[in-house]
């Protein structure tokens, strides 16, 4: 099996395990012909985005008893959709990426200068 690659052309990297994040729950961005919502883009999330996407309908702040969906919060790293990562990004609320944790298959929606212009600074 050929190991999925980031978009920068490495190796994907892990995104997050607290919480376990990826559609998979492997705590990568990893996709597969089952994401329907292509769930690629590693960010860590701001209070702004939440809110936002509260506003159209995922509240991803809510814990959900029984899936083991914690809720997020301000600062968690979380495997989002490139579509609704694009959406925020028009609306000015996108969430900062981790590229070397964010999946190539994000190209096809939004650019790698939208993604550097996101990219959170380690430093």
């Amino acid at each position: 099996m050929k190991a999925a690659k980031n978009v920068l052309g490495g190796n994907l990297q892990l995104c997050s395990m607290a919480p376990k994040t990826g559609y998979l729950r492997t705590g990568t961005c990893e996709t597969g012909p089952r994401d329907l919502g292509s769930h690629v883009v590693c960010a860590q999330v701001t209070q702004p985005f939440l809110e936002f996407t509260r506003s159209r309908g995922n509240d991803l702040s809510s814990p959900i008893p029984g899936s083991g969906f914690p809720g997020l919060k301000p600062g968690d790293r979380w495997c989002l959709c490139a579509l609704r990562w694009k959406e925020a990004l028009e609306a000015g609320v996108a969430p900062p990426v981790i590229l070397e944790a964010t999946h190539e298959a994000v190209l096809r929606h939004v650019s790698i200068e939208d993604l550097k212009r996101h990219a959170l600074s380690e430093n």
